[in-house]
């Protein structure tokens, strides 16, 4: 099994979005011995911050009474401070090293995870959710999950190791101080448990506007040439700014809380710190407790490391929260239960094109009435099937049952005799090739557009002169010569995205060449001439001719005249087949077919 396919099966069953920092450990078992090492080193390189209040505190009681001590103790204790400042470049540099390559394994093996579970997700779940939030799913919450790190194994441990640090020096020499220094953290506790649950309401909430901005801002993008056409500038600009003022609200609300959590922590501990230093001195000036002018330094400097380390957790709460918040948010897709479920199924080798549709009806979820009803039909390798009616009969949800993007609710599907239930529809797929009256094309040239359709097993077991050769005969074919020829760089010519450099017309050929090199058993045609002027769909006609050869093809027009030579048509109309037959004898009924025909000539 390829390793993608481990990490995601171990996600999947791993991850738990309910627990967010054990699915965090989780993620990171892969890595944790490089974490423990980069935890180890971070400790060495900040061990001047602990040893310093003690080498001042000596230094300040040997300078205030010689008797304590001699000059050749205060250079020991320079030189002790100074080897601990100095090994913090290469500790820096061995902390940073395995710190980041446990993060940027998490980055890429989570991201690959998401984009691998967004391939096997059911249409209907796309059909639910826009492209901009998926898109800040596994851009923008994959790296929040990624900065997480530097706050747990990074920021987190120094806090603690300062506040334990503090705790354990102050016993040594101070011991009486270790119960004002512990009366801090029930106060670090009560903040913290007050703020949080602001806190993460509002990173939720931040999140979420945040989505919904993104998923605007693309279909802004798409929706230009139309805008533009309209004059609807304003109006567009207008509904913009109002969720840039939505997200705008939220991060000022997320600000705010962030900046009281901050100043409540500041100012509460800045004076325990008053407090100590004066508890101190007042030690001192009345001689309890054998005190000494340099413990004084050194309380306060451990209790202002103490009190640091309390302000810096509160201030990296608000970003852990957020990376937490991310931890849920890309859960959404890895927890996701709409899966298309392959797994298990029968593979299909090879494809007749024999379909049968036993009494088959499909009811898309939370919807009442049946998209399609009691639908029965034998359909034989190799016919051409039409399928027309009226707006909302049925149509493009009967193509989505012969492609497999959802599931008969009652009724089946033989392909070939065997359910399609039963099969394993990736690999019945690689027999399928399917046109549209949206050509999809990627940002490339036409060569890599034209060999995406390729099947996979013919790609790997195709020398490079066949491979050109069946290219060239898609092409030819597909009546997309003449075009290709005329451009500059013919076949390695760049489109544009979504090829928008080309005329519809020269798209929808590359789709027909596209589908050609893969030499489908089943073809599927969706409207594959409706957006066409006269001469171009001439062209494709012929295209399609050629594409339909030997094929088992189901066919959707609204031009009754596309499919005058298809096999057989069938009329459909609320979801049922109403009527089935030739061109010729669907005239003769006089019935809905009739009707339809009668008002696209008149």
């Amino acid at each position: 099994m390829p390793e993608s396919v481990r990490s995601l099966d171990w996600m999947i069953h791993r991850y738990r979005s309910a627990t967010p920092l054990k699915t965090l450990l989780y993620l990171y078992q892969p890595d944790l011995d490089k974490l423990a090492l980069s935890v180890f080193f971070y400790i060495v390189k900040h061990s001047p911050e602990w040893i310093r209040p003690v080498v001042l505190a000596n230094v300040i009681d040997i300078i205030s009474d010689p008797n304590q001590g001699s000059l050749r103790a205060l250079w020991i204790n320079a030189a002790v401070l100074a080897i601990a400042v100095a090994q913090n470049i290469p500790n820096q540099y061995l902390h940073i090293r395995f710190l980041s390559t446990a993060s940027r394994n998490l980055e890429m093996t989570l991201r690959g995870a998401v984009v691998q579970r967004l391939q096997q997700l059911s249409i209907g779940f796309y059909q639910q959710r826009s492209t901009g939030v998926l898109q800040s799913k596994v851009l923008r919450d994959v790296e929040e999950i990624q900065q997480l790190t530097a706050y747990l194994f990074q920021f987190m441990p120094a806090a603690l190791l300062n506040i334990g640090v503090a705790i354990a020096v102050t016993a040594l020499r101070a011991p009486v101080f270790v119960l004002f220094f512990v009366g801090t953290v029930p106060v670090a506790a009560i903040l913290v448990q007050t703020l949080r649950g602001a806190i993460r309401r509002r990173n939720a909430i931040f999140r979420q506007r945040r989505e919904g901005l993104s998923a605007r801002l693309i279909e802004m993008v798409k929706l230009i040439p139309v805008t533009r056409a309209h004059g609807a500038e304003a109006v567009e600009a207008a509904h913009i700014d109002q969720r840039l003022g939505a997200v705008r609200q939220a991060a000022r609300r997320l600000d705010t809380i962030n900046a009281v959590t901050g100043a409540v922590a500041w100012v509460v501990l800045r004076l325990f710190n008053l407090g100590c230093l004066l508890l101190a001195a007042w030690f001192v000036y009345t001689q309890q407790f054998g005190l000494t002018v340099g413990d004084v330094v050194l309380l306060t400097g451990y209790f202002d490391a103490l009190t640091s380390a309390v302000i810096q957790i509160l201030t990296v709460l608000p970003q852990m929260g957020t990376g937490f918040e991310s931890i849920r948010s890309v859960g959404e897709i890895l927890e996701c239960p709409d899966l298309e479920r392959n797994q298990g199924k029968q593979r299909v080798r090879s494809v007749r094109g024999d379909f049968c549709f036993e009494c088959v009806s499909f009811t898309y979820p939370d919807v009442v009435t049946p998209a399609i009803q009691h639908f029965s039909l034998s359909v034989q390798a190799g016919e051409t099937l039409a399928i027309v009616g009226p707006s909302g009969a049925g149509k493009s949800t009967l193509l989505s049952l012969v492609i497999g993007f959802v599931q008969p609710t009652r009724g089946q599907i033989l392909l070939d005799g065997q359910p399609m239930q039963a099969l394993d529809l990736r690999t019945y797929r690689q027999f399928l090739a399917v046109v549209t009256q949206e050509t999809v094309l990627f940002e490339g040239t036409i060569r890599d557009n034209i060999l995406y359709g390729a099947a996979p097993s013919a790609r790997l077991e195709a020398s490079a002169s066949q491979t050109e050769t069946h290219l060239w005969q898609a092409i030819e074919d597909a009546n997309a010569l003449e075009f290709i020829e005329r451009l500059p760089e013919g076949l390695d010519t760049a489109i544009g995205e979504n090829g928008v450099k080309l005329s519809g017309g020269q798209r929808q050929r590359l789709a027909i060449a596209r589908a050609l090199i893969r030499n489908p058993r089943v073809l599927v045609l969706d409207e594959a001439t409706a957006s066409l002027d006269t001469a171009s769909e001439a062209l494709i006609q012929q295209a399609l001719q050629q594409l339909m050869r030997n094929r088992t093809t189901f066919v959707v027009a609204h031009r009754l005249s596309t499919i005058r030579k298809a096999d057989r048509i069938a009329v459909m109309q609320a979801g049922q087949l109403v009527e089935i037959g030739t061109h010729d004898e669907l005239l003769a009924n006089a019935d809905l077919y009739s009707k339809l025909h009668a008002l696209q000539r008149g």
